[in-house]
């Protein structure tokens, strides 16, 4: 343990004591990852498959020309954690194809690892929202 406190420089061992203090073990999520099958994705559409994260396995279908995503209850994709923002990204279809737009998240929106405000998604990408990692399928693309 430290004597002195890295921002401060308090003398840390001195204003502790032990009836005061609690340690707390680490808190360590592991998640299943999920097998994710072209197989189910409907003729001429789209679907979100939660990869990895809270709610692995889970099913979005994209039948909108705007899909919302974020942790408000009125989004399309409802994700259910702190990590992810209220309006947090949406997918926009037009005649050339997905969207995902970031709505000026505060942990940002990435493709395939990639930290992006806009990208056009392609079969099979990654997207990673918060703690949630998410594989678009499209039968189109």
């Amino acid at each position: 343990m430290d004597k002195f406190c890295q921002k401060c420089g308090a003398d840390l061992a001195s204003s502790l004591k032990a009836e005061n203090t609690k340690a707390f073990d680490a808190i360590i999520e592991e998640y299943e990852e999920a097998k994710v099958d072209a197989e189910e994705v409907p003729e001429g559409g789209a679907v979100l498959i939660v990869k990895k994260g809270p709610m692995v396995g889970q099913k979005f279908l994209l039948n909108k020309d705007k899909i919302t995503i974020g942790r408000n209850l009125g989004s399309d994709i409802f994700l259910d954690d702190i990590t992810v923002s209220r309006g947090h990204a949406e997918i926009d279809f037009d005649l050339k194809g997905a969207i995902l737009k970031d709505l000026g998240s505060l942990n940002g929106t990435y493709v395939n690892n990639k930290l992006v405000e806009k990208a056009k998604l392609k079969n099979k990408d990654e997207i990673q929202i918060g703690r949630f990692k998410l594989v678009f399928l499209n039968k189109q693309s």
